[in-house]
């Protein structure tokens, strides 16, 4: 019996993902042939990116302190750009993937629209879920980011960079999407440059903003899909048949 317990426990938490990932396709049936899982990336103590610290010294009108024994910095490498971690990599443009990919093992998907399933919604702040979404011929990082705003009200924040410069961002459009129990929410833009920091893009509120209550209109037990789609901006486009 102890043992006919077990293997019915399991069958049963089989056929309940199976059918979570069924629904998200069912919801996005435009992207249903592509659904990712993403864990959560959870860190209880938030240490803040580089440029994010070099912003806020800006903002205060303090330089950061000079070491003469420092060489001088190359402003063509870039911090690293994966959140929640005070990663001292730094790196070209054209290496930014493979850093991502192979120290903070962070999952790359194919395909004009896809299906991101955030899962454990319920842990607390500060909280990511990330991939990278490669379409077009370029890269982009989608960051899901959970963070109090105002001390005891957390929200979560959703937008994608382009791994590329921001003149190369200025040529894509991005649509994030939520659809369940007959309601509907879109957030269209532009996307950001990873050189203009993930944290910047969230304290402007330059991306898709949810407090709690309307996140929870549209998870489904603890977890979130959201539909993405890239596609080429217009005056891009148009400039292209000219």
């Amino acid at each position: 019996m102890l043992f006919f317990t077990q293997c019915f426990g399991a069958v049963l938490d089989l056929i309940h993902l199976r059918f979570q990932h069924y629904k998200a396709k069912r919801v996005f049936s435009a992207a249903g042939q592509l659904v990712c899982v993403v864990n959560p990336t959870h860190s209880l103590k938030y240490a803040p990116t580089r440029c994010a610290a070099a912003q806020v010294s800006t903002e205060q009108g303090i330089l950061p302190p000079c070491h003469h024994h420092e060489a001088v910095h190359d402003p063509q490498l870039v911090p690293c750009t994966c959140p929640l971690f005070s990663c001292p990599w730094e790196g070209h443009l054209e290496v930014v993937v493979s850093h991502l990919r192979q120290t903070h093992r962070i999952n790359i998907l194919q395909g004009a629209e896809i299906v991101f399933l955030a899962t454990d919604m319920h842990l607390p702040a500060p909280t990511d879920w990330i991939i990278m979404h490669s379409c077009l011929g370029h890269q982009f990082l989608l960051v899901l980011r959970k963070q109090e705003k105002y001390e005891g009200h957390p929200q979560f924040f959703a937008t994608m960079m382009l791994i590329g410069t921001p003149s190369q961002a200025n040529n894509f459009t991005y649509r994030l999407e939520l659809n369940r129990n007959q309601r509907r929410l879109k957030w269209e833009a532009t996307p950001r440059s990873v050189l203009e920091c993930v944290d910047s893009v969230i304290s402007d509120g330059d991306c898709l903003v949810l407090n709690t209550s309307l996140a929870q209109l549209f998870s489904d037990n603890g977890s979130l899909a959201i539909g993405i789609a890239i596609t080429t901006s217009k005056v891009h486009s148009s400039e292209a048949e000219m």
